[in-house]
């Protein structure tokens, strides 16, 4: 994701809702998220959809490896060769 600029990237609610289609025209051009203001304070961030996806299927991938590292850690892991193994043996049939 690029970064934000500032400068261009973070706009007042009101501003928003008067130029709604131009602020997602601008998120989707640039690919960087668009942080919405009220009373001079971050309320919400527009991004768009692949920039949303992505970040969702990192999450889940960090989620599945902090579960495997837990696992590992209370002694539930097996050696790479034997998962190899396993691996290679449902692939043989």
């Amino acid at each position: 994701m690029p970064n934000i600029k500032p400068s261009e990237d973070i706009r007042p609610l009101s501003e928003f809702r008067a130029k709604i289609a131009a602020v997602v025209e601008h998120v989707q051009e640039t690919k960087r998220p668009v942080i919405l203001t009220q009373r001079g304070r971050s309320t919400a961030v527009l991004l768009d959809v692949r920039t949303y996806e992505d970040l969702m299927e990192e999450i889940e991938l960090l989620r599945d490896v902090r579960a495997a590292e837990a696992e590992i850690a209370s002694g539930k892991g097996i050696p790479h060769r034997k998962a190899k193994a396993r691996v290679l043996a449902r692939l043989a049939r």
